[in-house]
């Protein structure tokens, strides 16, 4: 491991589920700013800064999948994992309205450095647990906060992301969700392909199936709604595959 910049849980178990967690924390490594993005301490606790209550949903998860889980450890203002090398919005200089001060005039040696010590070993260290199994199904968790400054409330309790290339698990998994009660979001707030980000890499480009689910970060803040959306989920996920492979059987 290169500077803590991942870390897995359950590495062994035999589950095929891969879990992933590309904005688990907010920390910024020492060596980037002296561990300070120049914005305030509230800035750095809200969602432009990692998704909330995403690593503690995933821990649930992965535990009830009995499956591994892998977590990026530093902000996606840091540099966003969730991005391909070349996108422009790979370090972040605004987002939501907070100006990102050690990034407004960072030098392509200072974004090489942030990839080569923390994008590069988290994507590295995914595609090999990826590989272990032939039959691997990659779940990333995200969460969303309900609305963003100067926006309308968005209604959603989970969305369902998913690339146009590829829908298998994505459809019945929302079916499967609605039919539940649940207000989900298809391919909301916003899309579910963007070229060079982790599904794309790591499930797309190699034909794994896949699913990117997003919860509303209100409803994950807290322990008790991290371990009710897990066993929302992973009978839901299960179900879901089954549907899949059925029909495509």
């Amino acid at each position: 491991m290169t500077d803590h910049a991942f870390h897995i849980l359950g590495e062994d178990r035999p589950g095929r589920w891969l879990i992933t967690v590309d904005h688990a924390t907010n920390r910024v490594p020492d060596w980037v700013g002296g561990g300070d993005l120049g914005i305030a301490p509230e800035d750095m606790a809200r969602h432009i800064a990692y998704d909330i209550g995403a690593l503690e949903v995933a821990r649930h998860l992965a535990e009830a999948l009995d499956s591994p889980l892998i977590w990026s450890d530093f902000s996606r203002l840091v540099i966003d994992p969730n991005r391909g090398e070349d996108d422009p919005t790979l370090v972040m200089q605004l987002y939501d309205g907070t100006i990102i001060p050690a990034n407004r005039h960072i030098s392509a040696p200072a974004i090489e450095e942030r990839l080569a010590r923390l994008h590069r070993p988290y994507h590295d260290a995914l595609a090999r647990l990826a590989a272990r199994r032939t039959d691997t199904v990659i779940c990333a968790i995200h969460s969303f906060t309900p609305c963003l400054r100067g926006r309308s409330p968005r209604p959603w309790q989970v969305g369902v992301l998913h690339s146009h290339l590829d829908g298998r698990l994505a459809l019945p998994l929302i079916t499967g969700l609605r039919a539940a009660g649940l207000c989900v979001g298809d391919n909301e707030p916003y899309s579910g392909h963007l070229r060079g980000d982790s599904v794309d890499r790591h499930a797309l480009d190699t034909g794994r199936q896949n699913v990117l689910v997003e919860l509303r970060n209100d409803l994950i803040a807290h322990e008790s709604g991290q371990a009710h959306w897990a066993t929302v989920l992973a009978p839901t996920l299960r179900d879901s595959l089954r549907v899949c492979e059925t029909t495509t059987a």
